[in-house]
C-alpha cells in the first residue's frame, strides 16, 4: 500500500518538515561515511591498519543503519501524521552520540600512542 492510501494527507508543512528530518538523517549518514573514508584512506598514522580498519568499518556500518532507519523513522513518522497519531520516541540521537563518542575516544587514545 503506497503512503498516499493511508489515512488522511497531513498538513504540508509538516510533511516538508518530516521530509528535512529525513534529509538530516541521510547528512549524518554521509558523515559518518566520510570519516569510514578518512579513517581509512587519510589518516594512516593512526594506531594500526587493524585497529584503523575496525574503526572505519563500524562508521561504514554505521551509516548504512543511519541511511536505513531515516527512512524507517520517514516513514513512521508519516504513517503517524495521517492516521493522526502520536509520533514514536527514539533512543537512536543517544545511540549515535554514543557511538561517536566511542570512536572519537578510541581514535584519540591511538594518536597519543604513536
Amino acid at each position: 500500500m503506497k503512503m498516499s492510501e493511508i489515512g488522511k494527507a497531513p498538513d504540508y508543512r509538516f510533511t516538508l518538515a518530516n521530509e528535512r528530518t529525513f534529509l538530516a538523517w541521510i547528512r549524518t549518514s554521509l558523515g559518518f561515511l566520510a570519516g569510514g573514508v578518512a579513517l581509512d584512506q587519510g589518516l594512516v598514522n593512526i594506531g594500526t591498519t587493524t585497529i584503523r580498519e575496525n574503526l572505519a568499518l563500524v562508521l561504514y556500518l554505521c551509516s548504512l543503519a543511519l541511511a536505513v532507519y531515516g527512512y524507517w523513522r520517514w516513514q513512521g513518522n508519516e504513517k503517524a501524521m495521517r492516521l493522526n497519531s502520536d509520533l514514536q520516541y527514539t533512543p537512536a540521537q543517544r545511540i549515535v552520540s554514543f557511538t561517536m563518542g566511542v570512536i572519537i575516544c578510541i581514535v584519540i587514545w591511538n594518536m597519543s600512542n604513536v
